[in-house]
């Protein structure tokens, strides 16, 4: 079956004028029989049953057609676009392809500008049968069925950032949360995407995400990054148990409570020395 909004893999079925016409031998009666892949598409050499992998979306004139352009979003997955322009209907955004994808002014969580860039999720309309963007992406989420479980490493999508802290989407299925205070950079923006870990699940299912490796498993990677640190500073880095968590975040972006156990676990490794004024690699 040839998916709008997907990736397909197809078979040159036939050469024509304004280009090759492809589809599937098997396909289902019921669905799409062949497709055209424009001539400005076509490789530089083919063959009558070849197969090529194109992308399906729909054309000005609001018919299916393949090309070889990348769009930045597939259909129910979130990407951060930037709006071309904004007319009576709502707001156009790029996505790769030659005509913009539109998000209608119902479906904007406020009102989009022009040049501005937003996160959106790509669905089909089944009212209209188009391919249409929406930036109220919670709509799209839910945390009633979990499929993840405490420590799992997960994909995240930064969704929107708050005094709370960063509010996440975990693998393009669920809601979370990373609090401020667990939040150790500040380039971080909307749109980002970033390995995390589930912390915690709540009762009510609501979900806590860690940007770091719990438990045990955090000590090696931090206690590496100083390490690494500590060889860039000659040596020698003016923080030790009593230095001010900001101090600690600045310099190594990480916590107090994640920098102790890491020095703790390298003083016990006998890797480092701590003293009044900061702690000190060890001579090998």
């Amino acid at each position: 079956m040839i998916e709008i909004g997907k990736y397909n893999t197809l078979t040159i079925l036939r050469d024509t004028k304004v280009g090759l016409f492809l589809g599937n031998p098997t396909e289902d009666p019921d669905g799409i029989h062949d497709i055209l892949l424009p001539n400005k598409y076509v490789p530089h050499e083919f063959e009558i049953g070849d197969e090529l992998a194109v992308f399906v979306y729909l054309d000005h004139e609001e018919r299916p057609v393949a090309t070889t352009l990348e769009p930045y979003i597939l259909l129910n997955e979130f990407a951060l676009l930037r709006v071309n322009y904004v007319n009576q209907v709502g707001a156009f955004m790029d996505w790769g392809m030659e005509k913009d994808i539109l998000v209608p002014f119902k479906e904007q969580a406020r009102p989009m500008e022009k040049g501005k860039r937003y996160l959106v999720f790509l669905y089909m309309d089944e009212k209209t049968n188009r391919l249409v963007a929406s930036s109220k992406t919670n709509q799209f989420l839910s945390n009633e069925n979990l499929t993840v479980e405490r420590g799992e490493e997960v994909d995240l999508i930064v969704s929107h950032i708050t005094e709370i802290g960063i509010n996440v989407i975990i693998n393009e299925l669920h809601k979370g949360l990373v609090y401020k205070d667990e939040v150790y950079d500040d380039a971080i923006r909307t749109g980002d995407r970033l390995r995390g870990y589930i912390k915690t699940i709540r009762p009510d299912n609501k979900i806590d995400v860690s940007l770091q490796k719990l438990g045990y498993e955090n000590i090696e990677p931090n206690a590496q990054k100083i390490l690494d640190e500590l060889k860039a500073s000659r040596g020698f880095l003016r923080l030790n148990d009593n230095s001010h968590p900001e101090d600690i975040k600045t310099v190594l972006k990480m916590s107090k409570k994640t920098f102790k156990k890491a020095i703790g676990s390298l003083y016990k490794d006998k890797l480092i020395a701590i003293k009044d004024d900061g702690i000190y690699l060890v001579s090998e």
